[in-house]
């Protein structure tokens, strides 16, 4: 990169840096003119200079010039006007001149905006572009936290000061010099004093300004290294907790909090002090005008109509000239700025920007073989990973690579999938360095897994499909307005030197995934799930999850549809007891007193959480059938049996896991909530303790807690108040709440809790498993996994894809690269978190997945697991950096070697 900003920036701006020019010096005409026409008012109309005798008249807008060889050439000859028609003519000239001046200053402001805005984006985008070239070894020595604090925040003054970089000097110089030669033009020894102030400021000023650069580079360095520590504590928050180091962590976030304030007090009080500096001095002019141009005034020797035109034109003095130099400190610290960024991005070597090339269509196909010639590797120590190693691997073969923990056999994975670059020797593809060939070649042809899977902020289903997005294939269809913005976006893109591809558009290659269109793209994808053993969990997500009906037309009646067979197909197994129902007029004894009572989902703040107990209406009714009171008794019962079979037990003790209604934390507060109420009763008891103890009532299942509280009589009250309160319920209510129906979906419910319109019996043991059996086969015969499990695609993964278990994460990264074709796949312990039994399983069928059709690809399969190696055609054995072994598995077991000694181990 330039390592001049203005250089950079006159690079990529010169023709709208030119153009700006010409109009800030037009501008000057009218800004001029606008210093010189108060003057004529006052010594004219106003005091009368040229209208001595009445009814005399003056000559307006006459406008005539000499020429030496034209002479006397007249444009408009004018029009006489009176004193009073002379003032307000040149009154109106003034605000002519004043609109003028403003729309100058508002086209050219707009125009910097632009043009920096377009330039930050230019910059931005070749920052980003350079870490998507920077050598792998390169990320070991960053954090992400701090590279993208500099795209982010670092580089945002770059583009203010882009507009400004040759604008401002030439805008601001010409005003300031303008003003400066209006007034020596009125008097000389005015104009000089002005001179003298303005140098004054210019040459002490930006020198006590260097010591804000020092401190402001100061300040830039250490918030970018606290977001480097911050993004370090969330990344390492677990290890972190393991070893009770947050102390630590907080001494060292405050000692580095503490720096940065000293600095920044120390940037505040030299700031401060460099602007009360500086407008002294602009203040110490107008009382030398006044001291010096008073007393010439006095003397006769200077007009009163040239003392305020000169004070009037001072006015538009000290801004520009406070402005040039704040530009000219500016200009260093985005000078320091762009160096750092500079440095920060700056490589040894990059990838070159053809290897990166798009390739829409035809990407061409991977040379073959894949080789290593003599290939050796290190880390950044210098230490040797791998050592003169040569292997080839041919199409259609599947190779097992075993070895020790230090083997080596992973590094030579690594270099195959161009994760890791060779330190002699290389990888080659078809005789060519697999370095220089195109990654639209090698990043189709060869797909890489390791146990380290990345995934990005999004749903599951963008990051299964990630491989397949290389190039808009398909472009999105724009109408009316958003046709008309999409048409200025590409135009914007080139002129800050973006592309100009469309990330809405349709990128993934289904072909690659064995598919036409998007429509045929779930059988590919469901058969890459069950091969992963992934299918199971993805329905769960969805089981779990809450859909709109208008999202997914048809399912919410399919869903309804299926509550009704799965009574029937209970009721056939003879489990008819394992779900109870939700009935309009019956109690549910599985369910909660609060889900018996409110018998909905709340979906509205009024009745949503603790809101539905300050409800004036739910208070109201509840209180008119005196069910308050009994709650309260109920809940006060509760919290005695509690707190006395639970008190003396440990936090973490199994009973509390059967506590749905409170937790080991809450024991103490409700000792001390009964030790102040002693038995008083709902009517001694304030309305938070009433809250307290009402809610314990509100979470109680008979059937689960068993303290025998829940009688038929009560539970008639239940049904009875949860009538009256949805028979009288407002019109402003009756939207926050959905109301359990047996014919109807509930949007606010999951899915499976609209499939079982009811609560599982805990009568039996087993019954969440049994229950999500028949739901799965259910599911399969009504024709809608297909549709339940495209829901479960749409689950978020959050960041890095941590809402799922580290297991769901590498059976998704490989699956990530079974979706589609390529000639090699490469898998380097892809799944060590699985146990022997399900990888040994999921290596049989990934090897039957890779071959489906007419496909014949080569498999390089680094294992956790050596018994596995008999199921490919041969086996690489590493040892300490070495290629120990190479034949077939029942070869290299009668040869005694370190095979035979892995296999036996």
């Amino acid at each position: 990169m330039e390592k001049r900003l203005t250089r950079y920036i006159w690079t990529h701006t010169r023709a709208s840096q030119l153009w700006i020019l010409l109009v800030v010096a037009v501008s000057m005409i009218p800004y001029f003119l606008s210093f010189d026409l108060p003057k004529q008012i006052v010594n004219g109309p106003i005091q009368g200079q040229g209208f001595e005798q009445p009814g005399a008249t003056q000559t307006f807008m006459d406008i005539s010039f000499s020429l030496p060889w034209l002479g006397e050439v007249a444009l408009f000859s004018g029009f006489d006007l009176t004193r009073t028609q002379t003032l307000f003519a040149l009154s109106m000239v003034f605000l002519m001149l004043v609109i003028i001046n403003g729309l100058f200053k508002f086209y050219i402001n707009t125009y910097k905006g632009r043009l920096g805005e377009r330039l930050l984006r230019r910059i931005r985008f070749q920052l980003v572009d350079r870490i998507l070239r920077f050598p792998p070894n390169q990320f070991k020595r960053m954090k992400g936290a701090e590279v993208s604090s500099m795209i982010k925040d670092e580089v945002e003054p770059l583009g203010g000061f882009t507009g400004d970089a040759f604008v401002q000097p030439a805008l601001l110089g010409g005003q300031a010099l303008t003003a400066l030669i209006f007034i020596l033009m009125q008097n000389l020894w005015l104009g000089l004093v002005a001179a003298v102030m303005v140098g004054i400021q210019a040459a002490v000023i930006p020198r006590m300004r260097r010591r804000l650069l020092v401190l402001g580079r100061e300040r830039q360095i250490t918030a970018r290294e606290l977001a480097g520590r911050v993004s370090e504590i969330v990344d390492g928050i677990g290890t972190i907790h393991a070893y009770d180091t947050s102390n630590y962590e907080r001494a060292d976030i405050a000692s580095r909090l503490g720096r940065i304030f000293k600095i920044r007090y120390d940037l505040y009080q030299w700031k401060f002090l460099v602007k009360f500096l500086n407008n002294f001095l602009a203040q110490l002019t107008p009382f030398l005008f006044y001291c010096i141009g008073g007393y010439l005034a006095l003397q006769g020797r200077l007009d009163i109509g040239q003392l305020i035109a000169v004070i009037s034109a001072y006015k538009d003095l000290p801004g520009p000239l406070k402005e040039l130099i704040d530009w000219d400190q500016a200009r260093q610290d985005v000078q320091v700025k762009y160096t750092q960024v500079v440095e920060q991005f700056s490589a040894e070597t990059t990838i070159d920007p053809a290897v990166q090339a798009i390739a829409i269509r035809d990407a061409g196909t991977l040379p073959v073989p894949l080789a290593a010639v003599n290939l050796s590797l290190a880390d950044d120590s210098g230490a040797k990973l791998l050592e003169r190693v040569s292997v080839q691997i041919n199409p259609g073969e599947t190779v097992a690579i075993v070895g020790g923990a230090a083997g080596g056999g992973d590094m030579l994975a690594e270099a195959f999938g161009r994760l890791t670059w060779p330190e002699s020797g290389k990888v080659t593809a078809g005789g060519h360095d697999l370095l220089e060939l195109p990654e639209s070649v090698t990043g189709r042809g060869i797909s890489y897994v390791s146990s380290d899977a990345y995934f990005f902020y999004g749903s599951l289903r963008d990051n299964l499909l990630y491989g397949l997005k290389h190039a808009p294939l398909k472009d999105a269809e724009y109408q009316g307005s958003s046709a008309a913005h999409r048409k200025w976006e590409i135009q914007e893109a080139r002129l800050a030197g973006n592309p100009d591809y469309d990330v809405q558009a349709d990128w993934i290659d289904y072909q690659a995934a064995d598919a036409t269109e998007a429509r045929d793209l779930f059988t590919p994808v469901l058969s890459v799930l069950d091969t992963v053993q992934l299918s199971k969990d993805i329905l769960d997500l969805a089981l779990r999850s809450t859909i709109s009906p208008d999202d997914h037309p048809g399912l919410a009646e399919g869903i309804v549809e299926m509550r009704h067979a799965l009574r029937g197909e209970l009721e056939e197994a003879g489990l008819s007891s394992l779900v109870v129902s939700f009935e309009p007029g019956a109690y549910n004894t599985e369910a909660t007193v609060g889900e018996n009572l409110l018998f909905g989902t709340a979906i509205g703040p009024a009745l949503t959480g603790k809101a539905i107990g300050k409800n004036a209406y739910f208070r109201s009714v509840v209180g008119r059938s005196g069910l308050d009171r009994i709650l309260f008794d109920m809940g006060y019962s509760i919290a005695e049996n509690a707190v006395e079979l639970f008190a003396d037990l440990p936090p973490d003790h199994p009973f509390f896991q059967q506590l749905t209604f409170m937790s080991a934390d809450d024991i103490p507060d409700y000792q001390l909530l009964l030790q102040r109420l002693k038995g008083r009763g709902f009517d001694a008891a304030s309305e938070d303790d009433r809250s307290a103890i009402i809610q314990l009532s509100a979470r109680y299942i008979e059937p689960r807690h068993r303290f025998g509280l829940l009688t038929e009589e009560l539970m008639a009250k239940i049904v009875e108040v949860r009538g009256q309160f949805y028979d009288g319920m407002p019109p402003e209510l009756r939207g926050a709440i959905e109301r359990y129906d047996p014919e109807h979906f509930s949007a606010s419910a999951s899915l499976m809790d609209n499939i079982l319109f009811g609560r599982i019996s805990h009568k039996h043991t087993d019954g969440s498993k049994r229950i999500r059996s028949v739901v799965t086969s259910l599911l399969n015969t009504l024709g809608l996994i297909e549709r339940v499990i495209d829901i479960g695609l749409d689950f978020n993964l959050g960041a890095g894809g941590r809402r799922l278990t580290a297991v769901q994460r590498q059976k998704l990264n490989l699956a990530r690269a079974l979706v589609r074709r390529s000639d090699y796949y490469i898998f380097n312990r892809p799944l060590p978190g699985l146990d022997h039994r399900l990888q040994d399983e999921i290596v049989r069928d990934v090897l039957k997945l890779v071959r489906r059709g007419d496909r014949d690809p080569a498999v390089i399969w680094v294992l956790s697991n050596t018994s596995l190696s008999h199921l490919f055609d041969r086996v690489l054995v590493f040892d300490k950096g070495f290629l120990a072994e190479d034949g077939t598995a029942d070869a290299l077991v009668n040869n005694n070697g370190i095979f035979k000694e892995l296999v036996s181990s």
